[in-house]
């Protein structure tokens, strides 16, 4: 029963996300065709036409703000099998048909809400009313404006014009990236700063501190991609990884010529830029084992004070970060759309016959999200896997470890591009790399010394471990 329920839930979140790629692609086809002029005026003066009006209020509000509202659930539901508890399962809708059915705690996505949404909006009398205000919508805004440049999907032509999923396509592309991330710890430290409270100051501090340290890690990571791809622009980033590092052209029956190569993926490329990223803008995100500025145990954090739906943006923020983080990592790493192996060309070559744009641009928009929904799961896991780490570890990771990998990375890539501008010895290098780090992940340690001996000596009944076994304190001196 349980693995049926989990297949209607993914064949259901499939369906939704091919539905409104599906939209995505006809409402901007229909907007463009419906404003040809206008359009026309507005790409010939360097701006999108007006399908970003479209893409604008589907990708952020109808993917990001959905997922990220819906992410909340899943970590509680993720959360409690890791736990062996049952998680959310008691807000039901007194409806024919519904009553009584929690179907998986579905509802509590929407009692959530109208808690936020109906509770007191409590300031303190000696904050700062203004900044106090500005706090969550400093830290909310930035969040879905790194969306704009996320190409979620390939341009294709629906009714008669040219249409891409993408809300705006500057030529300064990462570096937008790199600027917007860097205005969010502006509504963490007015956050902490404005409510006047020293554990909430504390606790933007710290955050504060963390994102401006990971800032530097973060942007290094990125170097090596751009510099494989010669570009900042995102669709060129996944548009070069469509190129294969090897040949394996086969003739098909009724498909034609078929390249089964390995795909330029930036993750073939770049692994250990993947994990110098990925581990920063994890940081970025405040999230557990990242998550001292907010420590429930702690300090609670820089939001302390703040109460209904301002305390709501803060935390609906964290998830559309997830959401964001996922959706960038599939874009520079993970080749974007691109399924890989051959099935591009044949899949394009086949549908751009039968005139069915939308559909092509479909698929590859849920082949995507794919991508993105399985790095949220992963950073799902990390979140409640790894215990928090100490202040000073999370500096020493960031300055000590991540700086200095970054920057030897850059000096490597760029030797190997110089050498082989093919990119294939920079493929071997990262295949290397790629095995190295599972041979260390799945190598399980050997207990040492008498580690070993005193492993089946069971604890006391207050959980101190049993003293050493005669003889074996006045082995150890000798």
């Amino acid at each position: 029963m349980k693995a049926l329920e989990v297949i209607i839930a993914i064949g259901v979140i499939l369906g939704a996300i091919f539905g409104l790629s599906a939209l995505a692609y006809a409402l901007g086809g229909w907007i463009e065709a419906g404003f040809p002029f206008f359009g026309h005026r507005l790409v010939e003066s360097g701006l999108p036409g007006w399908a970003w009006v479209s893409n604008m209020l589907i990708l952020v509000l109808g993917f990001v703000m959905l997922i990220a509202t819906f992410l909340t659930l899943a970590e509680r539901k993720w959360s409690a099998m890791i736990q062996d508890r049952i998680g959310p399962n008691r807000a039901t809708i007194d409806l024919p048909g519904l009553r009584g059915r929690p179907l998986g705690g579905v509802f509590h996505v929407a009692t959530d809400a109208l808690k936020m949404l109906t509770k007191e909006d409590f300031r303190p009398k000696v904050a700062d009313a203004l900044l106090f205000n500005l706090g969550p919508i400093l830290a909310f805004a930035p969040v879905l404006a790194l969306f704009a440049v996320v190409p979620v999907g390939p341009q294709v032509t629906v009714f008669g014009q040219r249409v891409g999923l993408q809300v705006a396509n500057p030529d300064f592309g990462m570096l937008w990236v790199f600027a917007i991330a860097s205005l969010a710890v502006y509504g963490t430290s007015l956050a902490g700063w404005a409510s006047n409270n020293k554990f909430a100051l504390l606790g933007g501090v710290r955050a504060s501190s963390q994102m401006i340290s990971y800032e530097v890690a973060l942007g290094l990571g990125l170097v090596g991609v751009m510099m494989a791809f010669s570009s900042v622009r995102l669709p060129e980033l996944i548009q070069g990884q469509t190129t294969h590092l090897w040949g394996g052209t086969v003739e098909l029956p009724r498909l034609g010529a078929v390249n089964l190569g390995i795909p330029a993926w930036g993750l073939f490329l770049q692994p250990v830029g993947f994990i110098v990223f990925f581990a920063a803008a994890f940081a970025e995100t405040k999230r557990a084992p990242f998550d001292v500025p907010e420590g429930e145990s702690e300090i609670i954090g820089y939001f302390v004070e703040y109460s209904g739906m301002k305390f709501g943006l803060f935390m609906i923020s964290e998830f559309a970060e997830v959401v964001i983080l996922a959706a960038i990592t599939t874009a520079i790493f993970l080749g974007g759309w691109n399924i890989g192996f051959g099935f591009d060309s044949t899949l394009t070559r086949a549908l751009t016959q039968a005139n069915l744009g939308w559909l092509l641009g479909a698929i590859y928009a849920t082949v995507f999200w794919i991508k993105a929904l399985l790095l949220c799961y992963l950073q799902l896991a990390i979140r409640w896997t790894f215990p928090r780490f100490r202040y000073d570890q999370i500096q020493s990771l960031g300055w000590k470890i991540l700086l200095p990998i970054a920057l030897a990375n850059i000096f490597i890539t760029g030797a190997l591009i110089l050498v082989d501008p093919s990119l294939r010895s920079l493929a071997v290098l990262g295949f290397v790399e790629i095995g190295f780090v599972l041979a260390l992940t799945l190598r399980r340690p050997e207990p040492a010394g008498h580690e070993a001996d005193d492993a089946h000596l069971p604890a006391d009944a207050h959980g101190h471990a049993p003293p050493p076994l005669p003889g074996a304190a006045a082995a150890s001196h000798h």
